[in-house]
């Protein structure tokens, strides 16, 4: 497995290379990573602060800081990806996982905040699996 790993947005204007060395994985079932993502969950993969080397476009990282709450999200400006940042903290680098190339090193560790899952993720997992649309 490679050390570093490749990733950025949608458009291609933001790109990045990380170290390939996660120390943490998690779907985040919040209301604010629901919202975030406009999906079921995140996608979250953390880091250390200084493993991340920005290749292109990081001039159209955007960042929004909840105003009340501890929590960031940092997106292209140009097609609204998710992207990596360091923590309020400082401590961690979170990356959004999707935001990847290739697959990171390690495999999810844990859904947290499961008790604010959303009432339709469950029976979302039963429904049918398709290749591609519904037929």
């Amino acid at each position: 497995m490679s050390n570093k790993i490749s990733g950025g947005c949608l458009c291609g204007a933001v790109t990045y290379e990380v170290d390939n060395d996660f120390n943490g994985f998690y779907f985040c079932h919040c209301q604010q990573c629901r919202k975030i993502t406009g999906s079921a969950h995140a996608s979250n993969l953390f880091t250390r602060p200084d493993a991340i080397k920005w290749t292109t476009g990081e001039e159209y990282k955007k960042q929004f800081n909840y105003p009340d709450r501890d929590f960031t999200v940092v997106f292209c400006s140009e097609c609204g990806c998710g992207l990596p940042f360091v923590t309020k903290s400082g401590k961690a680098l979170l990356v959004p996982a999707g935001s990847l190339d290739s697959p990171p090193n390690i495999q999810p560790n844990d859904n947290i905040f499961w008790a604010e899952r959303a009432s339709w993720y469950d029976d979302g997992k039963l429904a049918n699996k398709c290749d591609g649309f519904p037929s």
